[in-house]
Formats: structure tokens, sequence, C-alpha cells
């Protein structure tokens, strides 16, 4: 089996790549991670595609409506620019998402493994299962083919 392919926000072949933009189209829950200061100002989170990401004191927990307890962490800056708070515990995201298929990442391969190095730690995913998401200030994250498929909408 192959290494699978690394991939961080800097990596030169993001610049070859079509990104398209997509808008979210779904309210979601929203809730911060303010841990006490006596209590782990870190906490690992396991998201509903199985990747462990680390929220940090301030982050934001998102999840869809109906499954709460799948959450995943957002940095609170990023958050603040790109997401709305329609009312206490509900936000949509404003922000317009720049998406690629991840298997162009992988030259086509849908079954290539890829690392993609995201705000909030590693996530190694499969490359026909995920696109490949850019950020408002070049942060990348995968984005799970089914959730495009069920909540996105091209923008343009």
């Amino acid at each position: 089996m192959t290494q699978p392919i690394n991939l961080t926000s800097d990596d030169p072949i993001l610049e070859s790549l079509n990104f398209k933009p997509y808008r979210n189209m779904a309210v979601r829950h929203v809730r911060p991670f303010l841990p006490s200061a006596n209590e782990p100002q870190t906490m690992d989170v396991v998201t509903p595609w199985g990747a462990t990401l680390t929220a940090k004191s301030g982050d934001m927990l998102i999840s869809e409506v109906d499954a709460p307890d799948d959450a995943w962490p957002v940095d609170a800056e990023i958050f603040d620019a790109t997401y709305l708070v329609t009312e206490p515990g509900f936000c949509i995201k404003k922000a317009v998402t720049m998406l690629v298929p991840m298997k162009d990442v992988a030259g086509g391969d849908e079954d290539q493994m890829v690392t993609v190095h995201s705000l909030e730690g590693p996530q190694t995913v499969r490359a026909g299962d995920f696109f490949l998401a850019r950020g408002i200030k070049g942060e990348i994250w995968s984005y799970p083919k089914g959730k495009v498929e069920k909540i996105m909408k091209p923008a343009e």
C-alpha cells in the first residue's frame, strides 16, 4: 500500500487545483469550548468522519442539528469571520467555501489516502470519499463527499 499524500496549507499543489466556490445551506448547532482555568485547555474531538482533532479553549464546536453529539472544532477567529449566529446555539456559514474533489490531489486515484493538515490537526482520508476545502485564510480541511452532495450548493 502506498503512503498517504501529506498536504499542508502552503503546499504548491494547491495553486494548480481547480477549487470552486460553494455555499453551505445547513443550519447547525454551535457551542463554545470554554473550560475553566483548572481544567485542560484543549480537548480531543473525534469527528463524525473518524478524524481526531484538537479543540482549544475558545474554539467553537459545530454539529449538525440532527446529530448534536457529532461535533468538530472551528477556530474562534475563523468562526467569527465565516459563520453567523442565527439564534442562541444555532449558526449558518456565511462565507463561501472553496472545494475540489480530493481525488484531484491524488491524481485521480480514489483509493489514495491523503493526510490533510488542518488547523485542528491532521486528518487521513480516502481521496474518493472527500473533497478538499480551503477557507478564508488559506486553511485547508477534508470535507466529506456525502455532505457536499447533501448540503452544499455551487455559488456560481
